[in-house]
């Protein structure tokens, strides 16, 4: 039960970062957004609801086409991302605590910050072992269908969301081509880094309840 509560804490810190760093993204839209948010906010101008909601919508889209494609990559984790990560950000939106854009060089700040919020985020919530979120499960079935690598068949599926996004009037702009090369080495690292942190954690509650039943 105590490691569940582990795996859980990273799981859920992650989805909260995510959706803070959509909603920090939010702020400076101009500059481009991740490509599956600019698809989010496309049909958001266009159909309404929320961005949230949108990315709740996507997100059991494509649970449902990775069942059918692979659905070994289709577990309670998956579930439960596309079903937290849409309500954090629409909640941190609500907040209106966030800054704002100033159309100066601290946009790219908040850009940056974005960037390696959304890495760190990724790092936690793998971290845990309570399975891929619902984009990542389809673009592992792509690769194993394609024979692609993994890297090579996420950039040809984010390439092609960004065109969706983009003809459907979402803010693509240069940003947008740098969110994976950017956050990628950060989620390695922190995904390192997590798993080490939360094994220290789990053996630590290990040597205790040892101490305990001795």
């Amino acid at each position: 039960m105590k490691q569940k509560a582990i795996d859980y804490g990273f799981f859920l810190t992650g989805m909260a970062m995510f959706g803070l760093g959509n909603a920090l993204a939010v702020q400076v839209k101009y500059l481009g957004l991740h490509p599956w948010e600019v698809l989010n906010m496309a049909l958001f101008q266009k159909f309404g609801f929320s961005l949230g909601t949108w990315s709740t919508i996507v997100g059991l889209v494509f649970v449902i086409i990775s069942w059918f494609m692979n659905r070994k990559y289709v577990n309670i984790g998956t579930f439960l991302n596309a079903l937290l990560i849409g309500p954090f950000t629409d909640l941190f939106l609500w907040l209106d605590f966030l800054p704002k854009a100033t159309d100066t060089w601290l946009d790219f700040l908040i850009l940056g910050s974005t960037l390696v919020i959304g890495g760190i985020a990724g790092g936690l919530y793998v971290a845990a072992g309570i399975g891929a979120g619902p984009r990542d499960g389809f673009m592992l079935s792509i690769s194993e269908r394609t024979r692609l690598s993994v890297s090579n068949a996420r950039i040809l599926v984010e390439l092609i969301v960004l065109g969706i996004g983009y003809v459907m009037g979402g803010p693509a702009f240069i940003a947008s081509f740098f969110y994976t090369l950017i956050q990628s080495p950060i989620f390695q690292f922190t995904l390192k880094f997590f798993r080490n942190v939360r094994m220290s954690m789990i053996e630590k509650r290990e040597k205790e309840k040892t101490k305990v039943c001795a």
